[in-house]
């Protein structure tokens, strides 16, 4: 697998020191409605080792904070005062986007200072203009903004599936390079496609049933993935997708989650019939019976109960197949894992998987809750922060900021611009 496998621009490419340099994260965190204080900095965190890396340019930073209507949409000032704190260097809050006043201290920037601007969704270029065909440079935002920078940095790669004026906007009038968190999902998540690992499994769960059917669809297609193994709701709709009654509680539930729950199972069962020796389902489950936990084989179904999780026989094979693996990669829970009676099945998989000599990337919000609970994090290779982007990664959609990069390295390759 080559170190870059995407033709773009990295900090390792020029030489930054005293340049202005506008970077955009992605520092979207929990907060507190009431307060406004932040309760997970994992995001801003991820950030840092950019910011350190341009410890010696002039670095104005562009975040966003949730979305209009949303009771957390609101200043970033508080992500202002906690990147300071992580860093124990001041990073200033600037009210303003594009402003006179915002200018204005972009031009009086000493190198070494860092400034973060105003969430960018507080403004309607960024909400409203969506889409590969919009005119990004065309915006205020972008218009104002580009000719005060030297080179655009892109780290927000969990928002790297929208295209957005300050995500893409600057292609074309600066240098776009990836920042460290960009260029580390890129090439570690790269290695899902890397034909010398093998053999290479996909645990896919949860209940994002249309995100994890594409991902398979690819991989199985393109021959990244030698087998899926599906659990959660996603295996509930591949048990159904091969002809059996899974039981009246958990059709109901997907019936009523999934509207389009006919052609779901349609191509299902188009993939079990193209790949079935390549798909793994649940041989057994546990149900849900008045507060217990109760485990039943697939010749024991239907049952009324709803499907909470994989059972043990389910959980041994899986864990097996970990164990053989080279590279694992996992998406979504195995059940109803906020529950303890049946987290099991999540648990003894996640922890097969931190125990595993595989290469190890692990992506959705809600795979990361477990490890971190489990506090297994430190034995996964590679978390993605990223879930839209994660999932069309995987998925071999495109991402509009990674085109971006790659457009704007394209461009400005043959300029005249310093390299180390």
């Amino acid at each position: 697998m080559p170190s870059k496998p995407w033709d773009v621009f990295t900090l390792d490419d020029f030489n930054l020191k005293g340049r202005t340099v506008l970077v955009r994260v992605d520092i979207n965190s929990p907060l507190d409605p009431k307060s406004g204080r932040i309760l997970d900095d994992y995001r801003i965190r991820s950030h840092m080792t950019t910011i350190r890396d341009l410890e010696k340019s002039k670095v104005i930073i562009l975040g966003h904070q949730s979305r209009p209507g949303k009771n957390d949409f609101t200043t970033m000032n508080a992500h202002a005062i906690r990147m300071s704190q992580i860093l124990g260097k001041r990073v200033e809050y600037v009210d303003g986007l594009f402003e006179s006043h915002v200018r204005q201290r972009i031009r009086a920037m000493e190198p070494g200072q860092k400034i973060l601007l105003e969430n960018t969704r507080f403004y309607s270029e960024e909400v409203v203009l969506k889409g590969e065909k919009q005119n990004f440079e065309g915006t205020h935002i972008v218009k104002h903004l580009a000719p005060m920078i030297e080179f655009f940095v892109n780290d927000a790669f969990a928002a790297a599936h929208r295209a957005q004026p300050t995500l893409v906007g600057f292609a074309g009038l600066v240098p776009n390079l990836a920042g460290r968190v960009m260029q580390k999902e890129i090439e570690d998540m790269g290695r899902a496609f890397d034909p010398g690992l093998s053999p290479k499994i996909a645990l896919l769960g949860g209940v994002k049933v249309d995100d994890s059917i594409d991902v398979a669809r690819h991989m199985l297609e393109d021959g990244s993935m030698d087998k899926v193994l599906t659990m959660g709701v996603v295996g509930q709709v591949f048990l159904m997708a091969s002809g059996l009654d899974i039981g009246e509680g958990s059709t109901e539930f997907i019936k009523r989650e999934f509207p389009d729950h006919k052609e779901m199972i349609k191509e299902t069962k188009s993939m079990l019939d193209k790949w079935g020796d390549r798909i793994l389902m649940p041989k057994d489950v546990a149900v849900g019976n008045n507060g217990r936990r109760n485990v039943v084989a697939l010749s024991g179904l239907p049952v009324p109960e709803p499907i909470m999780d994989i059972g043990i026989e389910t959980i041994v094979e899986y864990s097996k197949h970990i164990r053989d693996a080279k590279l694992v990669l996992v998406n979504g829970p195995a059940g109803a894992f906020e529950y303890d009676k049946f987290s099991i099945g999540t648990t003894e998989t996640f922890r097969s998987i931190a125990h595993s000599r595989a290469y190890s990337i692990v992506g959705g919000g809600h795979s990361t809750a477990v490890l971190e609970n489990l506090d297994l994090s430190s034995s996964i290779d590679h978390i993605s922060t990223g879930g839209g982007s994660c999932i069309n990664f995987l998925a071999g959609k495109a991402l509009p900021s990674v085109e971006a990069l790659e457009r704007s390295k394209r461009i400005f390759e043959k300029g005249p611009f310093q390299k180390h």
